[in-house]
């Protein structure tokens, strides 16, 4: 059976997104300066020879070890699922042909036929809840993983259903103060983290959790 993982860049303060970066400010990148935060968090992948290469964003890059974590990341994703507030953000600022180049389901309450981008993605639009996506993600996943790609509160919601079996966070040397905290809502009663793998490079840290439920069982 395909795992299920989620795997995020972090801040050393535990914010996901800094403060100000969402649909309504979409078009003004220097509102409380999330442009300039969000690009420091996400600096170490814009170095990367895949990154550049799966954004059509032409050749060079670095191909060390965070360029090849973000390869084998692509790799295992059969499927990712999303929260409503990432793909509304998404759908204005990704390329044509979005990022994944696979099957993505969206959580929303709004009644929506799949939209296909060029490049193999397509987006489903699910509406009865985060197992019934995760249902729908296991048939087309094939023999590669799961990735719950965000936002925060979704991630949050399928660790606290034990539905998560990995947890990546890569953690990068960046401080926000305020914005949206990975972990908000998290039920510390339900989730157990035991360390995996720790992966060092000059940009960020690599960390790799397995998840537990609190009776030692895996989620």
């Amino acid at each position: 059976m395909s795992e299920v993982f989620a795997n995020v860049s972090m801040t050393l303060d535990g914010y996901m997104v800094p403060e100000g970066m969402d649909n309504a400010h979409a078009d003004d990148p220097d509102y409380l300066g999330w442009m300039a935060k969000w690009s420091q968090l996400q600096e170490w992948i814009l170095h990367q020879e895949f990154f550049r290469k799966n954004l059509g964003l032409g050749e060079g890059g670095e191909i060390g070890t965070d360029n090849e974590i973000l390869r084998r990341t692509f790799e295992r994703t059969g499927v990712s699922i999303m929260g409503k507030r990432m793909f509304e953000l998404g759908e204005r600022m990704w390329p044509e042909e979005a990022p994944f180049h696979t099957p993505v389901f969206v959580l929303t309450h709004e009644a929506r036929e799949p939209w296909a981008r060029p490049g193999g993605t397509t987006f489903y639009f699910v509406n009865d809840g985060i197992e019934s996506a995760l249902e729908q993600a296991r048939e087309v996943s094939g023999d590669r993983d799961i990735r719950i790609s965000g936002g925060a509160n979704l991630i949050v919601q399928y660790l606290n259903a034990g539905l998560v079996d990995e947890l990546a966070i890569d953690l990068a040397p960046v401080v926000f103060g305020s914005g949206t905290p990975l972990f908000g809502g998290l039920d510390s009663d339900r989730v157990a983290i035991e360390i995996a793998e720790t992966i060092h490079s000059p940009l960020v840290t690599h960390l790799r959790y397995h998840v537990l439920r609190k009776n030692g069982s895996s989620g």
